[in-house]
């Protein structure tokens, strides 16, 4: 199976949907951010592994402690993910924080001053 075959693009979209529920809804863990967003999964084609790129809208500390907070809770989130998901194997995730909105926001704010200072 290809890496963007149909079939992984729906396992990923499949994957991200109900790790967002769970990570939103069952998990209490007060370290994890209450504006923790799964932005994209990437399941290899083996379903061995899963990469789960996390944004959070908050300072570094808060994410640093959310990402920390979800690999604690790693053995649950994996359990219901197999509970919901009918996969031959359960992917083993590995949780990385995506800052690209963060950049995208401080680049629009650049470009804002740019244009502030050449329309004056």
């Amino acid at each position: 199976m290809r890496k963007n075959s149909i079939k992984n693009t729906r396992i990923n979209m499949e994957v991200q949907k109900e790790l967002s529920q769970i990570i939103r809804l069952e998990i209490k863990d007060p370290r994890i951010h209450p504006m923790t967003t799964v932005v994209s999964v990437e399941v290899t084609p083996d379903l061995k592994f899963c990469k789960a790129y996390i944004s959070i809208l908050g300072d570094e500390e808060a994410g640093k402690s959310t990402i920390e907070g979800l690999k604690s809770a790693e053995g649950y989130i994996r359990r219901e993910l197999a509970r919901r998901v009918n996969l031959r194997n359960t992917p083993e995730i590995k949780f990385i924080l995506d800052q690209s909105i963060e950049y995208g926001v401080n680049m629009s704010r650049l470009i804002d001053e740019v244009t502030k200072d050449i329309k004056e």
